[in-house]
This record gives structure tokens, sequence and C-alpha cells, in this order.
């Protein structure tokens, strides 16, 4: 449904159109693939984003004390001192030589790490910093394996990806209910929910808590760098260009582009009628206007809308707008040196894989 009112619609009729299948697999698991989950006490109850029953906004309620407006604005140093951090790490790299030589993939050396690291410390949950790589490739693998269109072979790869996350968040929800100190597992187990219940909710919360932004500065960072956004890399050096060129790959093409519901009865909309058990996709970004200058007039359903809507919507265009400021700051003459990269093209998530950055040779120019 491409339609931004429609689409609206719809995520604002919770009881037309429920939420009950946002979480299940695009491709139908395979019996191995489901005998290596299931051997991992693998499940996924509705707890959050899939929740169409009374207790949603208990829960919800409970995630969205750790995303405050007051909380995001007190994390916004903290934002820039990581970002910073990356960047100058780098420019560095980029004037290295060596294996390097003088190109840089920026989505690994700026985009991946910072968005885990604020995430994990917004949720006050204990990760080693030596965890933090394979919590990426997990993540990875997990939006592959529940939105992507896997083979037999990989998706039994991607299984057992699914599993080893799924025992090492387990043993991270056991720790963090117990500690002393304030997070977020710690609060649902307070809230009465379940061990089981809770490793449902940090599963996908872990994942799009972090893996969302990664893609989305991704995104901000290829477009810029290609041409083809209103902003210019030079710009995009500006802390408020920075912000309008987020803004519009979320209007355009955001990491996530679409999103999935389901009728839960017999209903009408837009003037036809939709069966019970209908699958709808819903067009989220990529069909919105633009204003004569190019500028994104209405972004809002990049992060959902109504009792479903993102609840780190602001947190993650703070801080893509933040590590797109000060990469451009510090690495004021690269161009982009592969300008067909490969990209993550699932259901519901896209970025390009890598945006690798090449010195400009200042004698040559």
């Amino acid at each position: 449904m491409r339609d931004p009112g429609l689409a609206r619609e719809v995520l604002h009729r919770p009881q037309d159109f429920s939420p009950a299948n946002a979480l299940v697999a695009v491709t139908p698991l395979t019996g191995a693939s489901l005998r290596v989950l299931q051997r991992a006490r693998f499940a996924l109850p509705p707890i959050l984003a899939s929740n169409d029953t009374d207790s949603h906004a208990g829960i919800r309620k409970v995630v969205a004390g750790f995303f405050t407006p007051a909380t995001v604005a007190a994390i916004e140093p903290r934002i820039r001192e990581l970002a910073r951090e990356s960047a100058r790490t780098a420019a560095a790299l980029s004037l290295s030589s060596g294996a390097l030589g003088d190109r840089i993939d920026l989505v690994d050396a700026v985009a991946a790490l910072p968005p885990a690291i604020l995430m994990l410390e917004l949720l006050g949950i204990d990760v080693p910093g030596d965890e933090l790589a394979a919590l990426k490739a997990w993540s990875r693998e997990s939006l592959e394996l529940f939105w992507g269109w896997p083979d037999p072979d990989r998706q039994l790869e991607l299984a057992h990806s699914a599993a080893e996350f799924y025992d090492w968040l387990r043993d991270l929800v056991d720790h963090s209910v117990v500690s002393p100190s304030r997070n977020l597992f710690g609060a649902l187990d307070a809230h009465g929910l379940s061990n089981p219940a809770i490793c449902s909710l940090g599963y996908f919360l872990l994942i799009a808590g972090q893996e969302t932004t990664t893609q989305l500065i991704s995104t901000v960072l290829f477009r810029v760098l290609e041409g083809s956004c209103s902003v210019t890399w030079a710009e995009a050096s500006d802390p408020a260009l920075a912000r309008e060129a987020v803004r519009r790959v979320l209007a355009t093409e955001s990491s996530v582009p679409t999103w999935r519901r389901v009728a839960a009865r017999e209903t009408e909309l837009g003037g036809e009628t939709i069966p019970a058990g209908a699958e709808i996709l819903l067009e989220l970004t990529g069909n919105h206007r633009l204003a004569a200058s190019g500028r994104p007039t209405d972004y809002g359903l990049a992060f959902g809308s109504g009792i479903h809507r993102c609840l780190g919507a602001k947190l993650a265009e703070l801080e893509a707008a933040v590590v797109v400021h000060e990469t451009a700051a510090a690495l004021p003459r690269v161009r982009l040196a592969d300008p067909a990269p490969e990209w993550i093209r699932l259901l519901s998530f896209q970025a390009p894989r890598m945006v690798t950055v090449e010195r400009v040779n200042l004698e040559a120019t």
C-alpha cells in the first residue's frame, strides 16, 4: 500500500489491522531450521512490536521510560563524543598507508558501533565491548532470517546464528534482572514479564534499537557522497544541513521502508473491502511529498505511527544527524570510491553494505 494517508490510517486502526504478523518470517522456516531454533528454546511471543492484546500499553510504557525526550536530550553529548571519536579514527585511517591504503568503509568505521553502544547505555544493559561485533553480526543475520528470502542452506546458517544470539540474550536477561542498577530488563521483570517474554522483547529491540540506525546512517552517508541528496558533502559538515540530509532520506528511502499488518476482521479501507486475514504491506517511506526545494515535508511514517510508533525515533534521527555531521567535518577531502555498492535489500530493511571512500588528491585537482 503506497498511499501515505491510507498507510497511516491502517496504523491507526489496530483493532482492524493487527500487528500480529510483524515478526513472522517472510520465508517459511524449514524443518531443519525450526529444529535448530527449538533446541535453543527460541520463541517470540507477542510482547511489543507484534502485540495486539491489552498488555501492550503497559509494556510499552515501561520501555518508553527509557526513551523520554529528556533522556534523549541528555545523551546528546555522549552521542557527539562517540561520533567524533569514530570520525577522527576514520580520518586517521584514511591518511595512513599499509593494507588499508587510502580507502575506508564508513559503515564499519563510523556507522556500526556508536548506535549499539548508545542503545545499551541508554537501556542500562552491560555488554562487554568485545561482544559488540557479535551483536552486530547476529542483528544483520536475524534481519535476513526473518525479512529475507534465504535458500534452505542459507536459512539453516541463519537459524544457527539466531539460536546463538538467543542463548546469549537469555544469559544477558538472567544477569540483568538481578542487577541492582536500573536497566530495561529489570524493569520489565518488575512489571511482571517472564524471562521468555523479556527475551522476546529484547531480541527485536536489541536489533531495531541499533541496526536500523546504522542502516539509516549508512544510506545518508552514501547519498550525500553520491551527490543525489539535496545536501553536499561539504554542506553536511554543518549540523543543520546534516539533519536536513537525514530527514530527506527518512522521507525517500529510510532503513525501514515497509512494515506489515494483517486484517483482524473483514473491514473497509479506501472504499475497498479487505477480507479477514489479508496480509498488508505498508510503504512507510519513498512516496512522500517533497517541497520544490527538494526538502521533505512529511517523513513521519518512517518510524511508523499510532500506538506502535518507534519509541526510539527521536534518538535515531539525532544519532544519524550527529554522525553524518561529525564524519563530514572530520573527512572533508574524501570522495565515494564505489558508486555501486552491494545493498541490503530485505522486505522491510535496506541500506548499502559498504560506503567506501578515498582521499582526494589535491595536487591532481
